[in-house]
């Protein structure tokens, strides 16, 4: 009798079904993630007291009118690492975004680009960013979503983050917000205690208020808060709806000088791998962190500040974060320009490769399912933000 019998193979079956319970888990969390449409490619960081109606239209008339005082500029694409042909064809497509939806995602800074100040003071600039974020989103060129980054749950700023969260979203629904485009994002994040509770918190606010539950980032800032992704996922559960890199508070946290706090630093590249493994296994996405040096004043600083823009927001593609923050509006451009030109330099080989893998052709690579996937994922971004156009993928994401 060969030894692997039905009832050996049973037991084995019986000893791993915890196993591929989890296993099931994680295939269908990443089935949500790839059906989601792509994230925004950045998330626009306003301090909280300077958000108002038209936030969404200021950003984009600054942001056009960067691009246009530097487009002739002949040092221009190499500062945003690319070539004269590429800047050109990226143009149009970045103007016409700006003039369109310039803010991809909102944030009311209620954290660190607001400050501490008095609680009458923070009261009303909280309940005047519900407000103000409510009319961007009913408004012209307006985000795709929008919400506040409210305090963290550390013992020193929990009351006042949660009190601000509350008196938001009362402002924000009393003004005829919408509420399926609302998400927050959890700052300095270092267990999943936290977590938790600032959960609990959204569930109490959204039951007096009748919403659905809103998604929820979490800001990884923290080293602690890096060794315990997956914990502080988990404990978001459902509502889990991003992680976020914090670029200048966890370089500081490891001791790396100023001038080296940076994005693409190799210690916040260990910290965002961490991330993506966790978000992988969840089905949460990541986005990358920004950087602080803002794109102003002389032709030759501006030119500095795109060309450290343009630095991180491709290696941050090279790495597969298609997202990043933007604290100033001039640092709009030179993401648009990057992102539309590696999606346009990436598209004849996806189109190619992906018709061939589905015609069982040969294109010189041993590609899989896997790979399929990978090459979707591709396209679809590249269409959501505006780099390619529905008829040069033809049917593919149809198939």
């Amino acid at each position: 009798m060969p030894p692997l019998t039905s009832g050996f193979l049973a037991g084995i079956d019986t000893r791993l079904a915890a196993t591929d319970a989890a296993l099931d888990a994680d295939e269908a969390a990443r089935a949500r993630l790839a059906a989601r449409d792509p994230e925004p490619v950045h998330v626009c960081y306003v301090p909280a007291d300077r958000v108002d109606a038209d936030t969404a239209q200021h950003w984009g008339d600054e942001a056009a009118a960067a691009l246009e005082r530097h487009a002739d500029d002949p040092d221009l694409p190499d500062a945003l690492g690319v070539t004269p042909d590429e800047l050109r064809e990226a143009l149009p497509r970045v103007s016409r975004t700006l003039a369109e939806r310039p803010v991809a995602d909102l944030r009311a800074d209620l954290e660190d680009g607001y400050g501490h100040r008095p609680d009458p003071e923070e009261d009303a600039a909280a309940a005047a960013a519900g407000r103000a974020v409510a009319a961007v989103l009913a408004g012209p060129r307006a985000p795709l979503r929008a919400g506040p980054r409210v305090k963290s749950m550390e013992r020193a700023t929990r009351e006042r983050g949660l009190r601000s969260w509350a008196l938001f979203v009362d402002a924000f629904l009393t003004t005829g917000g919408d509420a399926s485009r609302l998400r927050v994002t959890l700052p300095k994040v270092s267990a999943p205690e936290h977590v938790a509770a600032f959960s609990e918190a959204l569930t109490a606010v959204e039951a007096h208020h009748g919403i659905a539950p809103v998604p929820l980032e979490l800001q990884i800032e923290t080293p602690r808060g890096a060794q315990r992704v997956d914990a502080l996922v988990a404990a978001a559960g459902r509502r889990a709806a991003g992680l976020h890199y914090g670029t200048y508070d966890y370089s500081a946290a490891l001791g790396i000088a100023p001038d080296q706090q940076r994005a693409d630093h190799p210690a916040a590249e260990h910290a965002k791998f961490a991330m993506q493994l966790a978000g992988a296994a969840a089905g949460v996405p990541v986005c990358d962190g920004s950087s602080a040096v803002l794109p102003t004043g002389g032709r030759d600083d501006v030119l500095a500040a795109c060309r450290v823009q343009a630095r991180i927001v491709r290696r941050a593609l090279e790495l597969g974060i298609g997202q990043g923050w933007d604290m100033h509006p001039a640092m709009v451009p030179a993401r648009l320009v990057v992102v539309t030109a590696v999606h346009r330099a990436g598209l004849p080989a996806a189109v190619a490769r992906l018709r061939a893998y589905r015609d069982g052709a040969s294109a010189g690579v041993l590609d899989e399912p896997a790979t399929e996937r990978a090459l979707l994922g591709f396209l679809r971004r590249g269409l959501a933000c505006g780099a390619v156009d529905p008829d040069e993928v033809g049917d593919l994401l149809g198939g």
